[in-house]
């Protein structure tokens, strides 16, 4: 296994979520030419990057264009992964990320804001968000919020993973792309590792109850624990700026991911990228027999719960052996109160946490007050020049060119629905000022 560089941040073209992989692949297969741009956005704009943050950044996207896949990574990923296909495989032996070529940087010194732009092949740029969004999040850590300190990381992490277990939860660690830094992640695994290892060898273990895996597919593999994942909203987003035919565009990304995949492999369906109710009109049964069940990853959970129950009854599939993923900012009390009421809607669940197991950190010189996390995307912004949108199921989450999305608004009939959780500039506990009210 390689070995962490002092002086890069990422040292792994592995250190990324197992989706994009499996989205490179799929778009090596059927859109190997398309152009994209991606474009960065800081949901809490109140934290911004210093200079001496920019200049690190700048450094540490640079050095991404070093990095290639080792054949012992390749073999990993061949005896692990083995949906992905060997052409995909062989394209990795010489596949490099061109930062000098595919990113756009701009900071503005009075401002202190950040632009970020990605532009090139869909092939050769998907790979740059997860390592870029974590860089600026170590970025800010690093120079501008640094009154925090790793004590008791790993400890936190196997105390709500033991709580989680004992609550008859299924998890996965979602948490790369917001981490404090690796460091972090890998204590936060370390943590979740002894918890699981600790629980499971108890009289009290649950059949059903367990840490499934990580979506970070190096820490699944130094840690010996499946890699996590299936698509993001990326997949769906670009096919329908190609296609330019939204009302099909989620069967039109099913079934391409299903002739990449194989219909064994093809997980859990993402439904929210312009609504799930828009998603659910060309979910046909076969389709809904094939994928294992559904990610939820925005708007509320209690009504796509009661949606996505109601559909399954409808069509007569036995929704007691599909399972929902929850991944929209979870902490251990979402996690319980949602692992109740999908049993009661008798479902099975399992919960992808992120941001609350690698960035959940407190003031050292407050430590009552939280050192809260930034909130981070980077999204698909046009695909062969032509805008991609997400609208999801809640507005503080819709991207992409406004014209657009309020034109496939339209298209698709799509209803705004308010959700006292969508605040986007709010997740992860409260603002900072509100946690100095309350604790004071």
């Amino acid at each position: 296994m390689l070995q962490h560089h002092p002086e890069r941040a990422i040292f792994s073209l592995l250190d990324t979520d197992l989706y994009k992989l499996t989205m490179q692949a799929a778009v090596l297969d059927h859109y190997p030419n398309t152009s994209v741009t991606y474009s960065f956005k800081n949901r809490t704009p109140q934290k911004k990057l210093n200079q001496a943050a920019f200049d690190w950044l700048q450094a540490q996207i640079n050095l991404l264009g070093s990095l290639s896949f080792s054949p012992e990574e390749i073999n990993y990923l061949r005896s692990t992964v083995k949906q992905l296909p060997e052409r995909y495989l062989v394209f990795l032996e010489t596949f490099q990320l061109s930062p000098k070529d595919h990113v756009q940087l701009e900071y503005d010194l009075e401002t202190q804001d950040v632009k970020a732009k990605i532009k090139g092949l869909w092939v050769n740029t998907i790979l740059y968000e997860i390592p870029i969004l974590a860089l600026v999040s170590e970025a800010y850590f690093k120079f501008v919020d640094t009154d925090w300190d790793y004590t008791g990381q790993e400890e936190r992490a196997e105390a709500k993973a033991l709580e989680l277990l004992d609550f008859g939860c299924a998890f996965s660690e979602f948490g790369t792309r917001r981490r404090r830094s690796f460091k972090a992640q890998e204590l936060v695994m370390r943590g979740l590792v002894a918890g699981d290892v600790k629980y499971q060898s108890s009289p009290a273990a649950k059949v059903g109850s367990g840490l499934r895996g990580t979506s970070n597919v190096y820490f699944a593999w130094k840690f010996g624990i499946p890699p996590i994942g299936t698509v993001a909203h990326e997949w769906m987003m670009g096919i329908a700026a190609v296609s330019q035919d939204y009302k099909n565009a989620n069967f039109l990304a099913m079934e391409k991911w299903r002739a990449t995949m194989g219909d064994a492999n093809v997980g859990v369906a993402l439904t929210d990228t312009f609504g799930t109710d828009a998603f659910l009109t060309v979910f046909t049964p076969k389709l809904a027999n094939i994928y294992t069940g559904v990610r939820q990853d925005s708007g509320d959970p209690l009504l796509f719960l009661d949606k996505i129950a109601k559909f399954y009854d409808e069509h007569d599939i036995d929704k007691s052996k599909k399972v929902v993923v929850f991944s929209d900012s979870l902490d251990i009390e979402s996690c319980k109160k949602y692992k109740i009421a999908t049993e009661k809607a008798g479902m099975l669940c399992s919960f992808g946490v992120g941001t609350f197991f690698t960035n959940d950190f407190h003031s050292l010189t407050q430590p009552h007050k939280k050192s809260t996390p930034l909130n981070i995307v980077i999204k698909l912004s046009s695909a062969n020049e032509k805008p991609a949108i997400k609208i999801s199921d809640n507005l503080g989450k819709n991207t992409g060119d406004k014209a657009t999305v309020e034109g496939v608004k339209h298209e698709l009939g799509y209803i705004e629905r308010a959700w006292a959780g969508g605040d986007e500039e709010k997740r992860w506990n409260e603002s900072d000022e509100t946690a100095s009210e309350l604790s004071s």
